[in-house]
């Protein structure tokens, strides 16, 4: 039953992946994440086509990623993902990602709800149900917090949601989100330095059309905290650690 209960996913890394650095880039690793989370909770009765027929929908609330190296082209990758905590609103996810030699170079926290598909209000859980699937394995990561709002201390980038930014429920993708912030740092950082640890919180939906400020602030060497906002309210917050 425990076996049951993670679910075991398998990758390889192709070149149409990688950055100009020949690795991985984080969002890539959110899209692994979330592909697992899907056919996790799919095979267990709690996928898309399972929700949709109860009118509901998940949405990713929170995400964090701890990465210690980024694997490169033609790199077998294995994803281990597992639920480790349901309440009545939220539940939250977790992973493991382990390399061809079975070497973990990374885990992640991910924290979702389920929203009703017509007044996009939060609903509740079935808890006995998903809780069959909880277990104690470990995440030796924090858990995501609180993000401390930059936007009214930085002028902020401006951006426009487009076509290609929208996802099936035609709102803005979430690996869009962390794309877009990751784009306002310069490229010579991306040449010297990594990310060791990516942070982000999802508040509120973009939508098609809307013009928005990207906007990022170093807090203390290396860490950054960023926000997209609508209108001057942050949509969506997320803290990022070089090494």
């Amino acid at each position: 039953m425990e076996k049951n209960k993670v679910g075991e996913f398998h990758f390889v890394t192709e070149s149409y992946l990688m950055d100009f650095r020949g690795r991985i880039t984080i969002p890539m690793i959110g899209t692994y994440l979330l592909h697992a989370a899907s056919c996790h909770a799919a095979d267990r009765g709690f996928g898309y086509n399972d929700m949709t027929e109860r009118h509901t929908a998940w949405v990713l609330s929170r995400l964090a990623i701890e990465m210690t190296s980024y694997p490169a082209m033609s790199e077998s990758v294995t994803l281990y993902t597992w639920v480790d905590e349901v309440g009545k609103l939220f539940t939250s996810r977790c992973f493991e990602l382990v390399n061809g030699e079975g070497k973990t170079f990374g885990f992640a926290r991910s924290i979702w709800a389920a929203i009703d598909m017509e007044t996009r209000r939060p609903t509740l859980l079935d808890v006995e149900g998903l809780s069959a699937y909880i277990t104690d394995r470990p995440c030796p990561i924090e858990k995501p917090g609180k993000i401390a709002p930059v936007e009214n201390n930085t002028s902020g980038e401006s951006y426009r949601v487009k076509y290609s930014d929208l996802d099936v429920n035609g709102h803005l993708n979430s690996i869009k989100y962390m794309e877009h912030l990751l784009d306002l740092f310069d490229i010579s950082l991306f040449r010297e330095k990594e990310i060791s640890r990516f942070e982000i919180a999802y508040q509120s939906e973009g939508k098609y059309g809307m013009e928005l400020t990207l906007h990022n602030q170093e807090i203390s060497p290396d860490k950054y905290n960023m926000s997209i906002c609508h209108d001057g309210k942050a949509i969506s917050r997320a803290a990022v650690t070089w090494i």
